[in-house]
């Protein structure tokens, strides 16, 4: 669950995640909507892929990315339960 917190630690990756709430874009889709280079773009998705937030298809040499749900569903459920709990006591 750490991954999650640190992918979800960057700007950058929080706007990609709400870019793909409206659906799958593919990698060059993504990068063209932020100001930086490719391969730091191709670090972002990396970090998100390994915290399971992304999945990514490949289709000949495109990469299509959608948000995993399941997995930002859990760390929700996760800080929901910290603070439920924080707040109780």
């Amino acid at each position: 669950m750490s991954d999650v917190f640190r992918a979800l630690g960057h700007p950058v990756r929080r706007q990609v995640l709400k870019k793909l709430r409206d659906g799958p874009m593919t990698a060059g889709e993504l990068a063209g909507a932020f100001p930086v280079s490719k391969p730091t773009m191709s670090g972002h998705f990396n970090a998100l892929k390994e915290a399971g937030l992304v999945l990514a298809e490949r289709h000949g040499t495109t990469i299509r990315y959608r948000l995993n749900a399941g997995a930002a569903e859990e760390a929700i459920a996760l800080l929901m339960d910290l603070i439920g709990k924080e707040t109780e006591t």
